[in-house]
């Protein structure tokens, strides 16, 4: 069963014409929409049961707990915490040097409009809603920002522009490259959590963030383009 064209929509509720058999077909031919829609109800009643953390208790995050023992081993060794940072701010001047790459030598700036765009909306939104430092915070002075200076935490810049360099790899077949990037930005989160330098939303809404921004400048550039199309007909 696919789902309904739109000379079906008008002949009333699109429920009213389904069957067991349609159900059946639904679920084999769209398993994904479905398994979501499991995921809603689920969450849902995970959301309405669960017992709130009390406003003088520190934050509850499962990436946290995930890396409690890592936590403890960098907490424990201040100069392999600073050397795993270290390697963090060489990855994200490896992001900043493909972006600039592709737009100063290649002559394509969608991703540098993208992470303007993203840089923007993460200022906004992280001067918004100023979130306390996780508890355990290990810093460091050769980390990004360099000299342990303040940060904003929601979103992760980090997480973001490596998600802009990725998708950008992938639009110009630069496979093997692309999945370096991701694989060393999976490490990066994982880093960042161990360190406390970042809330788990904050890596996720950085995922999120690097596909919204580069989507977004993909549209500028097509709305620029069909300007200049215009242009170009009344001459």
């Amino acid at each position: 069963m696919g789902l309904p064209s739109e000379k079906e929509k008008g002949k009333g509720p699109f429920f009213a014409s389904c069957s067991i058999e349609d159900a059946v077909g639904m679920v084999r031919h769209h398993p994904i929409p479905c398994m979501f829609g499991l995921s809603l109800l689920f969450f849902m009643g995970v959301e309405y049961t669960l017992s709130m953390v009390p406003s003088t208790s520190a934050p509850l995050d499962i990436g946290f707990i995930l890396t409690h023992r890592l936590h403890t081993i960098l907490a424990s060794r201040l100069a392999l915490n600073s050397f795993l940072a270290a390697l963090n701010t060489v990855f994200v001047g490896m992001q900043t040097i493909y972006i600039l790459w592709t737009f100063l030598v290649e002559g394509r700036p969608r991703p540098t409009i993208a992470a303007l765009f993203m840089f923007t909306c993460r200022g906004i939104l992280g001067y918004s809603t100023q979130l306390p430092l996780p508890e355990g915070f290990l810093g460091s002075g050769v980390d990004f920002p360099v000299g342990n200076v303040s940060f904003y935490l929601f979103f992760s810049g980090h997480v973001a522009g490596s998600m802009i360099a990725s998708l950008d790899m992938r639009r110009m077949r630069r496979y093997e490259m692309a999945w370096a990037f991701d694989v060393l930005n999976v490490l990066q989160g994982i880093r960042l959590l161990a360190s406390r330098g970042h809330y788990t939303i904050d890596l996720a809404a950085g995922v999120g963030a690097g596909f919204v921004f580069d989507i977004l400048a993909g549209q500028y550039e097509e709305s620029k383009r069909h300007v200049v199309v215009q242009q170009q007909k009344i001459q």
